[in-house]
């Protein structure tokens, strides 16, 4: 049996939004253990492991692991790719499903959606997001830790290991599926991830009203039609790209 294991990328750094994975939700619990408690609901999953920097700021989200009995490994924070690939091979990881640590708000359904096509097709490197129709902030990528090593070997460039999967969605040697969202879910410029203030002010709205962690995509998209105004909290972040 291979071993599948989420890698959560999560550091305290960020320029735009500097501690955003520890910001507090909006239902007394930080949005990192929002996300934890979300992929612990998808099925297959084997481990979650969060890959954090060895910047001292990144104490507290080491404090974080500890308090709550996650596993975590500490790398480069520039070279994302190793830090991934590194925290994969500690764990003697099969099968990685990557995820960031700025979305917190992830539906566990769209992640077994991308794992489990994934898995019955056997492709090199699954995702959501490699063209984007899904809202922004329901990413998911898959890969295996073999697959990510050859990549590896291969990348010459800052930004390249910068962003872990770069060289494989840019090849065309390997095999590769990107999934498309269902007309319903088809909005690629809804942002429902945290880069800056107004994500977190729209984030954090959602956990108020729902005043739980178990909403998914459909009851956020029916909360926003209702309530459109929180969507302008957020429309004018510029999202950044990985090319």
């Amino acid at each position: 049996m291979k071993k599948i294991a989420a890698i959560i990328e999560a550091r305290m750094t960020s320029s735009r939004l500097p501690g955003k994975v520890l910001l507090e939700s909006g239902i007394n619990k930080p949005l990192l253990l929002c996300l934890i408690e979300r992929i612990r609901k998808v099925k297959n999953i084997d481990q979650i492991i969060i890959a954090t920097t060895t910047n001292s700021q990144d104490n507290k989200i080491v404090e974080f692991c500890k308090e709550n009995k996650i596993n975590f490994f500490r790398g480069s924070e520039n070279d994302v790719m190793a830090r991934v690939l590194n925290a994969s091979l500690k764990f003697e990881v099969d099968i990685i499903i990557e995820i960031t640590g700025d979305c917190p708000i992830i539906d566990p359904e769209i992640i077994s959606l991308v794992l489990n096509t994934h898995l019955e097709n056997q492709y090199d490197y699954t995702s959501n997001c490699n063209f984007r129709s899904f809202p922004d902030g329901m990413d998911v990528q898959v890969f295996s830790t073999k697959i990510l090593s050859n990549s590896y070997k291969l990348v010459k460039t800052k930004l390249e290991k910068e962003h872990v999967t770069l060289e494989i969605r840019k090849s065309s040697k390997y095999s590769k599926i990107n999934l498309v969202a269902p007309q319903n879910y088809f909005l690629p410029d809804l942002g429902l991830t945290l880069d800056e203030e107004g994500d977190y002010l729209l984030i954090s709205s959602l956990f108020k009203h729902f005043k739980n962690n178990d909403f998914g995509l459909k009851q956020i998209l029916d909360f926003l039609k209702e309530k459109n105004q929180l969507i302008e909290l957020n429309k004018n972040v510029v999202r950044k790209g990985d090319t």
